[in-house]
């Protein structure tokens, strides 16, 4: 959710379970105020906050601070996801998400987990070679500061992929939860949208696999196929080089907004049981 989403926390709540995590992310066109009203209303209504931390929107390590302060007396800083964040120039003294990690604030404001970024597809921007180093960095980084570390994974809608790179992240001897991303039900020219801007796979096959078509984008399309396949897949074997999948989780993307996801969870899980 965004800070401009705490109406729609109120009207989800009752149909999300205690407990869930909610991310609150870091938008340039959002304050301070408006971040942590957000978190705060997460905690209230019984969720875990995991307010998001953008590194190149800081403008120095006394707004990182500032900011680490007026979550941790909301009691929203025990969980937060530390990520690089849009802007092409950092606005301050961290490039990316391992400055912020490496400053060793976190623990000092009541941190215990930090959700990183994770990218089973590239990014467009960064190439392949430096998102690995990044992990790994990171991850290490992390162990050594004793805090529990988390993966959180841009959403896709390929399995194939999501599964070939989960094996690849256990083969580098990373063991730490993955939580892969993928869309609540949202509109399809929504879902593409998003798909371009962040540099998903996208083309008439792999939508097809999805469970939606390129020729009709009326609709809205929910992650049914891909939820279904993706656990099936990781409980037929192990992942790919030899690796176990490990602790693999899912994280929804609300592109169709807080109710829609929640109702749509409910009704996946009561499907299935």
């Amino acid at each position: 959710m965004t800070g401009k989403d705490v109406p729609g926390l109120m009207e989800a709540k009752d149909s999300i379970p205690a407990g869930t995590k909610i991310n609150v992310t870091f938008l340039g066109n959002e304050d301070l105020e408006m971040r942590v009203a957000a978190a705060n209303a997460v905690r209230e209504s019984g969720f875990v906050p995991v307010p998001h931390i953008s590194a190149r929107r800081l403008s120095s390590r006394a707004q990182l601070e500032e900011f680490l302060s007026r979550l941790q007396d909301v009691g929203a800083t025990e969980s937060v996801f530390v990520v690089g964040g849009d802007p092409a120039t950092p606005e301050g003294p961290y490039e990316d998400s391992y400055d912020v990690i490496r400053t060793g604030l976190l623990r000092d404001y009541g941190v215990k987990e930090v959700s990183i970024a994770g990218y089973p597809e590239g990014h467009p921007d960064i190439s392949n070679e430096v998102l690995w180093r990044a992990l790994e960095e990171k991850s290490l980084s992390l162990t050594q500061q004793n805090l529990k570390a988390t993966i959180l994974t841009q959403f896709a809608f390929d399995t194939d992929p999501v599964l070939e790179w989960i094996g690849q992240v256990r083969a580098r001897g990373i063991d730490s939860t993955i939580r892969i991303g993928t869309p609540g039900p949202a509109g399809i020219k929504r879902l593409l949208g998003f798909a371009r801007r962040f540099g998903i796979g996208a083309n008439a096959m792999i939508v097809k696999k999805y469970g939606f078509s390129l020729t009709n984008l009326m609709g809205t399309a929910g992650p049914d196929t891909f939820v279904t396949d993706l656990s099936a897949m990781l409980a037929e074997a192990p992942a790919p080089e030899g690796a176990k999948s490990g602790p693999v989780k899912l994280h929804f993307y609300t592109f169709g907004g807080l109710l829609a996801t929640a109702d749509w969870a409910r009704e996946y899980v009561r499907a299935q049981s």
